[in-house]
Formats: structure tokens, sequence, C-alpha cells
């Protein structure tokens, strides 16, 4: 298959969101049926069991678990809505400054990276997006940010998994060792080490674009913190903690400087105290959530080898040689249900009211489900039918010696079309790997080009039509998904750009 037929279904659905503004759902199916059609007839080889099965990979992976866990991280936000808590916890994102700026990076970059960190698959966009709507902000621009804000900590997502499943794909016997976990953690980092204060900045004049000077100071002071506790956990830790405990550093740090440099609170004399007790109810969905998700995470192996062993379905699936595996207990949806449901019953719900609160939440993303399965169904059918990788040597051949420099590109492709920074890296990990090997790198060379997969794959996940429809799920944009692809387009240009200027110089 050539490069030129391959790439046909990406040029399609961007034509339809953006050209001809159709739906998400809708662009996302018609675009699923060319790529089949594709498959049948000008992919050789490709037989119609290996395009049923691979439909039938993609369609399980979509449910289980990134449905599962957007509609629990959407559930999560409408507990707090239906108990009236989200105004407590408006009130005490808007105690701390008045102002805008400051909030909104607190949000989408500090609480943003810590759920991106701790559970993936589209908690930052979705949460954060919806509790920035509940604090007035408008929809479109709470989509918008919450997509940049969810980049740079989608590497080290799901306590570490896309790196270290990139580590694990491109070692030998497939099994990293902690050094090259260590390594190439590092070097993804400082690979996105502009980024880090560039996206703080551009999120800081989206919202405010008059206070250019605090802009730069804040972005900054956060960016170059968040940098720096993230390199350190990465180059001493591995893969697991840099956007946890990075994203905490953030949170402090804007909280000092706001504390410092920014305006108090305005009328503080008239608000009421919040006690440590009801700070408790209006937090306790997040801290459960948080709690169960560091439980069942890699941070305590005991407790996660427990959960990921039972009650674990497993689908062969003929044909294509694949096997899907699905722990019941042992994922991110799963806790983010219960840490969800416990936090409702501290707030007071019934679990009636839970239930009809959880209906509520399926009901309102039953396009988004058309979408996901459609978008995920079409990555495994152009993996299997051997698009991806004709995309991926098309570009090989034609960049030649400046392959480093588009190397991000080629995980940023990987991230758009699958939606997943670690299906992106088992994608073109192996391919990255073999280009540096072409190149003769070797050691750190290699590792550092290997790297780039992750770098660039952080990129693409800002317009991946996967998390715009979380984004539309989470601020009820229904068919506005063209218009949100259209405004994040631009910043995901330049921090492809950025991130291929940075892997080719620092070579």
């Amino acid at each position: 298959m050539s490069f030129f037929v391959a790439i046909l279904p990406i040029l399609l659905l961007f034509v339809l969101m953006m050209g001809f503004k159709l739906s998400g759902h809708l662009s996302a199916f018609l675009t699923l049926v060319l790529t089949i059609l594709l498959a049948l007839f000008a992919a050789p080889d490709t037989s119609v069991a290996t395009v049923g099965w691979s439909f039938v990979e993609g369609t399980l992976k979509a449910v289980f678990p990134i449905l599962i866990i957007i509609l629990m991280a959407i559930y999560s936000y409408n507990i707090l809505v239906a108990s009236g808590k989200i105004e407590t916890v408006k009130a005490q994102f808007t105690s701390f400054t008045d102002d805008k700026g400051a909030q909104v990076l607190m949000l989408v970059w500090g609480f943003g990276g810590l759920l991106e960190g701790m559970a993936g698959f589209g908690t930052a966009v979705a949460i954060p997006a919806a509790i920035l709507i509940g604090l007035g902000f408008k929809p479109m621009f709470s989509a918008l940010v919450a997509l940049i804000g969810n980049t740079v900590a989608t590497g080290f997502g799901a306590v570490g998994v896309p790196v270290t499943t990139l580590c694990n794909e491109t070692a030998p016997g497939g099994v990293a060792t902690a050094e090259q976990l260590c390594e190439v953690s590092s070097f993804a980092v400082l690979q996105l080490s502009p980024l880090f204060v560039i996206l703080p900045f551009i999120i800081l004049m989206l919202t405010d674009r008059k206070a250019i000077g605090k802009n730069i100071c804040l972005a900054l002071w956060t960016g170059l913190i968040s940098l720096g506790v993230q390199y350190a956990c990465a180059h001493w830790l591995g893969a697991e903690t840099p956007a946890i405990v990075g994203s905490i550093a953030a949170i402090a740090a804007i909280a000092v400087y706001a504390r410092l440099f920014l305006p108090k609170p305005s009328g503080k004399e008239e608000r009421k105290p919040i006690g440590a007790a009801e700070t408790f109810k209006a937090w306790s969905v997040y801290l459960f959530i948080l709690l169960f998700i560091l439980l069942s995470g890699g941070l305590f192996p005991p407790v996660s080898h427990f959960l990921k062993t039972r009650l674990v379905s497993t689908v062969h699936l003929p044909v294509i040689g694949s096997v899907f595996k699905f722990a019941w207990l042992g994922n991110a949806g799963f806790m983010l249900f219960i840490g969800a449901t416990l936090g409702g019953l501290v707030q007071g719900l019934s679990p009636r009211q839970l239930a009809v609160t959880l209906a509520k939440t399926i009901v309102n993303l039953r396009k988004t489900v058309i979408t996901l399965i459609s978008l995920i169904a079409m990555a495994s059918i152009m993996n299997y039918s051997g698009m991806i990788a004709a995309i991926a040597g098309g570009l090989v051949a034609v960049t030649g010696s400046f392959y480093p420099f588009f190397a991000p590109l080629i995980g940023a492709i990987g991230t758009f079309v699958t939606g997943s920074d670690t299906s992106s890296n088992i994608l073109f990990g192996k391919l990255q790997a073999g280009v540096a090997q072409g190149l003769g790198l070797e050691g750190s060379d290699a590792n550092w080009l290997i790297a780039s997969n992750t770098t660039g794959a952080t990129g693409g996940k800002m317009i991946s039509p996967q998390s715009i429809a979380i984004a539309t799920a989470a601020c009820e944009m229904d068919g506005k998904d063209g218009e949100i692809l259209l405004s994040a387009l631009p910043y995901a240009v330049l921090y492809i750009l950025i991130g291929g200027l940075t892997v080719y110089f620092g070579l």
C-alpha cells in the first residue's frame, strides 16, 4: 500500500470535521467506512476476516477501558453538581486569588496533570474542562485550554505506562532495564523542555491577553519548577512519577506565586470561611479517586498485581493473532467509579440519586460512544492492513538524514490516529529504534531518537479526535468537534515543530 492511499482516512477526517464541519460522530463513522473499503480493496493480503476482527479489537479497546473511564470521569463531576458541592470547589478555586489566569493554570496544568499522571485516558480533559465551565468559563475556551494542558504530562500518564511501554517495545528481549527507563524518561522531558514554559504562557494569554508581563513571569515560574521536578523524577526514578510529582509541584508553585504577587481575592471579609469538614466533603470524590488510583497503580506493586490478576476477561482474536485482556478490578475506570460513588455518599447523595446521575451521564454520552468506537476501530484496521506502517515508511523514505526532525511527527500521527500515547509507542517505537540503527546511532543517541516518539505523541494528543470527543462530551458541545480541532490545530503544529527542533539539534 502506498503512502498516499494510506493517509486518505486521516485527510478525510480533517476535511469532514474542519471543512464540512460535520459532527464528530458522523465524521468518525464515515472515515471508518472509507478505512474499511481501503483495507479491503487497496491493501494487499487483507481479508474480510482481518478487517472484521480488527474492528472487534478496536471496539473492545474503545469500551474497555477508554469509554468506561470517560463515563466515570464525567460521572464524578456530575456528582458534585447533583450534591451542590461544586459551589464549594468553585469558591476554593477562586479563594486564593481573583486572577483568572492563575485559576485556569491551576486547573488544567496542575490538577489536570495530576489526573493524567494517575489515570490518563481522558480524565485530564474531561474533569478540568467540566470544572472550568462550572466556574463560569465559556465551553469553547474550557475545551481548548484543557486540550492544550493535557500534553506534556501524557508521556507519563497512567503512572508512566506510555514511556514504560516504549522502552519495553525497543529493548532486547522486550524488557527494558532500569537504566534505559530512566534515560528515555529524562530524554523525553528534555525534548519537551521549551514547552514547559511555552504552554503555560499560551494558556495564560488565552485567559487574559492584556497581562503579558504577569503571564511571562507566572509561566516561567510554573514551567521551570514543573520541568525541574519532572526531570529529577525521570532521571532518578523512571517513568512512574514525573507527571504526578511534577503536577503537585506546579500546583504548589502557582499557589505560592498567587500568594506573593497576585491580587488578593476581593471582598474577602464577606466570604464565609470553609471549614475542614466541608472541604473534605467537597473534595471527597477526587480524594477517594486519588487514593484508589494510587493503590491500584504501579506505586504499590503488590496491590496492583492482585487487582490486575483477579476477574480478568480474556478474548482471543483469531486471524489477527491478538489477545485482548481486561481486568475488571485493576483498571482506572473502576477506581473512578468506586471513588466517585463513595464521595457522592459522603456528600449526602442517596444510592438512588447516584444511579440517576450515572444514567443521565450514560445517555448524554451516546454520540461520544459512536465517535470513539469508530475512531479506535479505524486505528486497529489501519494497523493490521499496513496503512500506518505505509505512512511511517513514506515519511522515513522522504526525509532521509533530516529524519530526526520529523521523528516526533510520526509519534504525533500515531496519537492522532489511535488517541493514545501508549498505542503510538507500540506502533512506532520499533520503527524509531530501527531508523536509529540505520543512521548508525547507538546507546544514548539511539535512546534519544526513541524518546522522540513519545515527545511527538504528546503533541498529537492535543488534536486527537478521541480527545476532542472527550472535550465535547465534558463541555456539552455536540457537533462542535471541527471547531475545537480548528482552534487547537495551530498550537499542535507549533508543539510538534518545537519537538522536532529539540530532537534534531539535541542529537
